[in-house]
């Protein structure tokens, strides 16, 4: 380095310039020196010599100092002041690192808070589950009975707390499926799926995956990654990581996308203020692809563009709610939850009710729980409301949750399930590099990466059934979505193939190109559940071969066989068409059963 006190010749300004820019730097100033002027500079000096003769050195010094001194400030590193905002100390403003420091006082605070959080929303969320969204300006908060009734926008958690206890940080997602086999976890949705898998003897991941579980693309592992935000502060990708490998419990794709985007904003909530900031952050977790980043990237766009919730939450509703009828659909109540955080700006009344008002037939009460956790963890307990805190008397209760009786009963103290909860992250926090030094963690805050894409289409069971055949135009139709009596679902059971169209216009089509034997038959089963009715066409090429309507019993699902002869188009190249239509009149509509569909 050059002194302050010390004036120093052009070479060592020149040589000092040029490491400044990585480059050589010409000796006559302006251009490089021509022939001609090379010759005749002993007998003319340059404008260089005349400059560095020593009358002008000091002038020259001066100079140079002045022109370090700007470069030295535009190459600087740029502040990080939006980068770390926890509300311990940190270093916010270090130009040379991004270093949340979060006190395990504070800690501890706020992982209390992301618990409470959920347990208030809820309770007053739960008014408005399946129903219409509340109309009045100002919706009050419920009072609670005097503790927290059990309820799975936060038993699944506990049960997950408990499952790091006895496996450690290392937690598997198969572990974690013999622990809701142990506390008989999984009562509504995707959730009551994994359970009766798990019965069946099929292991997690697999207890998530559409293969097996009907209503993998609902609202389950939304739900029930609040945890691992908590886990992970200011650590985006460890709490996206965590979800979307601990979500396969009940969820896939769409599900366990939802699951990552609400870890992953607790997380970055617990380092970053700005709410507007949080949602577009843990937004890029979750690949383009995705239909659930498609609904979190509509809500920004709309943001952005200067509309208010009302007018996106509309069309949202009107986007996604159509695409997946089901009211505990992932895809729209997590664009809801978007909103929510978005314009709540980190305010808990004003996220509750915008949680409320969103739309009609959601899932209320898990939206409100997960957009208030993130305000909790923003702020911690001090943002909550008192009375309702106060109504809580510390206590989790309940010893059953919908039809199941939990094992054991819960009765727990909420400020010590937070405890044990920080006591985990902790663990996890040290395996990734974050140091502890006097009751301080110094936590690296994480740029969130996108995830590799997980997607899948309703089209796409046709591997696992009958891969010879494609699945077009089928719907995820609306049953298990919350509401009883809704016809329609598309889903693989075992050798079953259940289809409901997303057009009930057009049907359903199972196509398949083929050239045929010399003596060739298509076989096959067709069921209709209870009550419910479907008509069934072929077509060979042009030519319907079989138009008929299938009725159901009003006891049991009910199977007709169907061996059609194909011999008219012996050893030809046709295709095959099976189409599902469900408007008849004076008949309700319902699920087409698929099975042992053969081409001889």
């Amino acid at each position: 380095m050059l002194g302050m006190g010390k004036c120093f010749r052009s070479d060592e300004l020149r040589r000092a310039l040029e490491r400044i820019h990585g480059c050589r730097i010409p000796l006559v100033w302006g251009r490089a020196p021509s022939p001609v002027q090379a010759e005749r500079s002993s007998a003319e000096p340059s404008l260089y010599d005349w400059m560095t003769e020593k009358r002008f050195a000091p002038i020259l010094c001066l100079l140079c100092f002045a022109v370090l001194a700007v470069v030295a400030t535009v190459a600087s590193p740029l502040p990080n002041a939006a980068r770390s905002q926890g509300q311990s100390k940190d270093h916010s403003k270090d130009q040379t690192s991004a270093i949340l420091e979060l006190s395990r006082a504070d800690y501890l605070d706020r992982v209390q808070a992301i618990w409470t959080a959920q347990m208030i929303a809820q309770f007053t969320g739960l008014r408005f589950e399946h129903q219409v969204a509340s109309a009045v300006p100002v919706t009050p908060i419920s009072h609670l009975p005097g503790y927290a009734p059990v309820d799975d926008d936060y038993y699944y958690e506990m049960v997950a707390v408990r499952a790091f206890e006895k496996y450690g940080p290392g937690l598997t997602v198969a572990q974690l499926g013999q622990q809701w086999l142990e506390n008989n976890a999984g009562s509504w949705g995707s959730s009551e799926q994994a359970l009766l898998l798990l019965k069946r003897g099929i292991k997690a991941p697999d207890t998530g995956h559409p293969r097996y579980n009907k209503l993998w693309w609902t609202i389950g592992p939304q739900f029930s990654s609040d945890l691992y935000g908590a886990l992970a502060p200011g650590m985006p990708n460890v709490a996206g990581a965590l979800a979307r490998q601990l979500a396969h419990i009940n969820g896939y794709a769409e599900g366990t996308d939802g699951g990552v985007f609400i870890a992953g904003m607790i997380s970055i909530a617990f380092a970053e203020h700005d709410t507007h900031a949080i949602v577009r952050k843990a937004a890029t977790l979750i690949d383009p692809q995705s239909p659930y980043r498609q609904s979190l990237d509509m809500v920004i766009s709309m943001a952005e563009r200067g509309l208010g919730p009302e007018q996106i939450c509309r069309a949202l509703d009107e986007r996604w709610g159509i695409e997946y009828p089901a009211t505990n659909n992932a895809v729209l109540n997590g664009g809801i939850v978007a909103v929510a955080v978005w314009f709540g700006e980190g305010d808990f009344q004003k996220t509750l009710q915008l949680a409320v008002h969103a739309a009609d037939f959601a899932d209320s009460d898990c939206n409100a729980a997960n957009s208030a956790s993130v305000v909790a963890a923003i702020h911690g307990m001090k943002v909550l409301p008192a009375e309702q805190v106060a109504e809580l008397h510390d206590r989790i209760f309940g010893a059953r949750m919908g039809p199941l009786q939990l094992t054991p009963p819960v009765d727990e103290s909420i400020s010590a399930l937070a405890r044990r909860t920080a006591a985990i992250g902790e663990q996890i926090l040290l395996s990734h590099g974050v140091t502890l030094d006097k009751d301080i963690l110094h936590i690296a805050v994480q740029e969130p990466v996108t995830q590799p894409a997980e997607l899948f289409q309703l089209a796409d069971l046709t591997r696992y059934w009958n891969p010879e055949w494609t699945l077009e135009r089928a719907g995820f139709g609306g049953a298990g979505g919350g509401l009883e009596g809704i016809r329609g679902i598309t889903f693989l059971d075992g050798d079953v193939l259940a289809t409901y169209p997303r057009d009930e216009i057009r049907g359903t089509l199972l196509r398949r190109s083929a050239k045929l034997s010399a003596h060739p038959w298509l076989t096959f089963r067709a069921g209709v559940d209870p009550g419910r009715a479907w008509q069934l066409q072929v077509y060979v090429n042009d030519d319907k071969v079989l138009d008929t309507v299938l009725l159901g019993s009003l006891q049991q699902r009910c199977w007709r066989t169907f061996r059609l002869n194909l011999s008219n188009y012996a050893q030809q190249d046709v295709v095959l068409r099976l189409y599902q239509r469900v408007l008849i009149p004076h008949r309700e509509a319902g699920n087409a059963y698929w099975r042992k569909l053969v081409l001889e």
